[in-house]
């Protein structure tokens, strides 16, 4: 008969409690055991005194006739100093899944065409400032001849009398 020493829970929904007991491997979680060696309240604070519970003498017995622990009861023993645990090593435990991956490599795309557009939107309108600049450039001498050229037809209207003044003003407006 193969045996094991684990944990059988108990307790109300969200508030766990265990046991720690020595039961046969084929019999349910939570069912039928041979003996409760200690109690285990995950609710309690780490460094509490009453989280993990233990009989030693009880533990010792069980592992001494080939009881196997489960790794979770594993830790309370190396903690408790009756039974050494190896340190594990999974060099893979920070790195991302397949999936996470996946979505990085898409992300890190997307960025590279936003990038990308970011770029030529900024030389887009440096470019069209150019052309821009050009046009105005052309037109200011045409402005500046018509600046000259409205001085001139202006200085007869001042010498008018001032009943004509308004009509060739709105006359001015309307062709505008």
């Amino acid at each position: 008969m193969a045996v094991a020493i684990r944990l059988s829970r108990g307790g109300a929904k969200k508030r766990p409690y265990y046991r720690i007991v020595v039961a046969d491997v084929r019999a349910p979680r939570d069912g039928k055991y041979l003996e409760q060696i200690g109690t285990y309240n995950p609710m309690l604070p780490k460094d509490s005194g009453e989280r993990v519970k233990l009989d030693e003498d009880r533990a010792r017995h069980w592992l001494s006739v080939g009881a196997t622990p489960s790794d979770r009861v594993h830790r309370f023993l190396d903690a408790a100093g009756i039974l050494e645990r190896a340190p594990r090593n999974n060099p893979q435990k920070g790195e991302p899944g397949e999936a996470a991956k996946e979505r990085a490599e898409e992300k890190a795309a997307k960025l590279a065409e936003a990038e990308e557009a970011a770029k030529e939107a900024a030389e887009a309108p440096a470019e069209e400032e150019a052309a821009v600049e050009e046009a105005a450039a052309e037109e200011a001498p045409a402005e500046e001849a018509a600046a000259e050229e409205a001085p001139a037809e202006e200085a007869p209207a001042e010498e008018a009398p001032a009943e004509e003044a308004p009509a060739e003003e709105a006359a001015e407006e309307k062709a505008e």
